[in-house]
C-alpha cells in the first residue's frame, strides 16, 4: 500500500510538472508579454518588476518571454531527439533479438564501439564540425543516444520469441516482419516507454549544456542554456538572469525523472506483486 501510495504520488507529481511545461511552451505566443527578441536599451538589467515579471537581461529583453520561448526549444529537442534515439534503438534491438546469429554479434558489437566513447563529449566532436543550429542538435542527441533502447529492446525480444503466442503465429505461417511488428513490438514497450521519458530529461540536460558553451541555439533565439550563458557575466549584481533558467531546467528534468521512475514502478509486474 506504501508502495502503491508513493507510485501514484511521484506520477502525479511528475505528471501536473510535464503537462504545464508543456503547456506553457505550447502557449508561450500568447502568454509572452513581450517579443522575446526585442531589444529595449532603456529598460537594461532590470529586477523583477510589474512590467517585468523576472525583470530583464542586459540587452532588455524580457526574461519572462524569454523563458516561455526557451521551452519550446527545449522540448521541441527533447521530443525530437528521444523520437530519433527511440526509433533506431527500436528497430536494431529487434531485429538483433530476433534473428540473432552473426546479426546480433555486429549490431551488438557497434552498440559497444558507440559506448566506449563519452556520448556528451562525442557530441561536442560532432557539433564542432557542423554549423550549430537547432535541426543539428536533435539530430546529433538522437544518433548518439539509440544504445540503451536497442539493449532494452534486444532483452525483451529474445525472450518474447521463445513465448507459446510467437511460436504459433509462427507455425501458422506469419512473416518475420508480422511477428515482430504484430506480437513482439507491442510487448516490448513498457522499458521503452520508461526510457524515452527520462531520455528527454537527458536531451534537455544535453541542448541546455550546448547552448551554454555556444555550440547549441545561437542568439537572439531564446534557449535556456544560452540565457544561462548570458547570466554568467553579470551574476553578482543580476542574479535573476541565471535563477530561472536555472530553476526551469530544475523542475523540468525533475518532472520527467519523476515520470519515467513512476512508470517504471508501474509498469514492472515484480514491483505490482509486491506492493
Amino acid at each position: 500500500m506504501r508502495l502503491e501510495l508513493r507510485r501514484h504520488g511521484m506520477f502525479l507529481t511528475g505528471l501536473a510538472i510535464v503537462l504545464t511545461m508543456s503547456l506553457l511552451a505550447l502557449l508561450a505566443p500568447w502568454l509572452a508579454p513581450f517579443d522575446p527578441a526585442a531589444l529595449d536599451l532603456d529598460s537594461i538589467l532590470m529586477p523583477p518588476s510589474s512590467e517585468h515579471l523576472l525583470g530583464t537581461d542586459a540587452l532588455g529583453r524580457d526574461v519572462f518571454s524569454r523563458l516561455l520561448y526557451g521551452a519550446r526549444v527545449s522540448l521541441w529537442v527533447g521530443f525530437v531527439a528521444v523520437g530519433i534515439s527511440t526509433a533506431i534503438g527500436v528497430a536494431l534491438g529487434l531485429i538483433s533479438g530476433y534473428f540473432g546469429g552473426w546479426t546480433d554479434e555486429l549490431i551488438m558489437r557497434g552498440v559497444d564501439v558507440m559506448l566506449c566513447f563519452p556520448s556528451f563529449f562525442l557530441i561536442l566532436a560532432v557539433i564542432a564540425f557542423l554549423e550549430p543550429s537547432l535541426t543539428n542538435i536533435m539530430a546529433v542527441i538522437g544518433l548518439t543516444s539509440w544504445m540503451g533502447v536497442a539493449r532494452l529492446v534486444r532483452a525483451e525480444t529474445l525472450s518474447l520469441r521463445e513465448r507459446d503466442f510467437v511460436a504459433a503465429s509462427r507455425l501458422a505461417g506469419a512473416s518475420s516482419v508480422r511477428l515482430l511488428l504484430v506480437h513482439v513490438l507491442p510487448n516490448a514497450l513498457a522499458p521503452v516507454l520508461v526510457s524515452a521519458t527520462l531520455g528527454v530529461a537527458g536531451a534537455i540536460l544535453v541542448e541546455s549544456s550546448l547552448s551554454f558553451l555556444g555550440l547549441g541555439v545561437q542568439p537572439p533565439d531564446a534557449s535556456w542554456g544560452n540565457m544561462l550563458m548570458d547570466g554568467k557575466s553579470v551574476l553578482e549584481i543580476a542574479p535573476w538572469l541565471s535563477l530561472y533558467p536555472g530553476l526551469s531546467i530544475l523542475i523540468t528534468v525533475l518532472g520527467y525523472n519523476l515520470l519515467g521512475e513512476s512508470l517504471r514502478d508501474i509498469l514492472d509486474p515484480r514491483l505490482r506483486e509486491r506492493s
